[in-house]
């Protein structure tokens, strides 16, 4: 049967889904997929969070992925210049979202003139990234003066909370709260608010059911396998798939008990 996936696509089964979205590296997350929703639906609700601050500007999204956020963000902005290292990724953005710009590019040298876009959004990539001081500075360098860079993160606390090596292969520095504004700050950047993204009441009921953590059943799954090829328990499945955006919050309390940070800083 048939689920609701992202922008009203439905999702169906896996192997159908997966027929028009990006290959499922484990790098990034793409919509209309079952095993993604819970990851996918994390992520759009901090897009949601931020997306009143890129309202009738030009916008710059430093590490689209799929696109799907730089869509979100082309709904309400004048324009959305999307960039990414990634030539499939850049491909996709183009055939989907007609919307946006795309532009292969690398984030350590930001294809862009100086102070010429109103704001850089740039989630869920900082922690991918070698050189976050230098990736910061570009991201500066773009920005006209007073323009807010839009960051969002794990948190470390969180999401590695045992250990120095980030659980994902793919990060290579995670932040908490307080190392994430320090970076910001020595970049050129003015710390205007520090948020967190939390489970809400929908997420917290798979907690207890999953005996804690709907996140740890998740991973109980899939370590151990290739992206896309591990044995879902069918409930576990619809329960993930069942989750929207509106299952998770965004507060100021508790940052270090939340799971993603949430930043907004201006250009000095």
């Amino acid at each position: 049967m048939a689920r609701p996936g992202a922008g009203g696509r439905p999702v169906t089964d896996v192997s159908a889904a997966r027929s028009v979205q990006l290959h499922l590296s484990g790098e990034r997350t793409v919509p209309g997929v079952q095993e993604e929703n819970y990851w996918f639906r994390r992520h759009e609700a901090a897009y949601r969070a931020l997306l009143p601050l890129c309202r009738d500007a030009v916008v710059l999204e430093a590490g689209c992925g799929e696109g799907y956020g730089a869509n979100m963000i082309a709904e309400v902005a004048e324009r959305v210049v999307a960039v990414d290292y990634d030539e499939d990724c850049v491909r996709h953005v183009a055939e989907t979202y007609a919307s946006v710009r795309p532009v292969r590019g690398n984030l350590a040298v930001l294809p862009l003139s100086d102070q010429s876009v109103d704001v850089v959004a740039n989630l869920q990539v900082i922690e991918h990234l070698w050189d976050q001081h230098g990736f910061l500075t570009e991201c500066r360098r773009v920005l006209r003066p007073g323009g807010p860079l839009l960051c969002t993160t794990p948190n470390r606390l969180t999401f590695t909370p045992d250990s120095d090596t980030p659980l994902n292969p793919y990060h290579t520095r995670e932040l908490t709260a307080d190392e994430l504004a320090e970076l910001l700050h020595g970049a050129g950047f003015a710390v205007q608010s520090m948020r967190g993204l939390h489970h809400g009441p929908g997420v917290q009921a798979l907690d207890e059911r999953y005996g804690g953590s709907v996140i740890e059943a998740q991973l109980d799954v899939v370590m151990g396998h290739l992206p896309g090829t591990a044995p879902w328990p069918e409930r576990l499945l619809m329960d993930v798939a069942s989750l929207t955006a509106d299952d998770f919050t965004v507060q100021t309390e508790d940052i270090d008990a939340s799971l993603d940070l949430i930043a907004v800083a201006v250009r000095q």
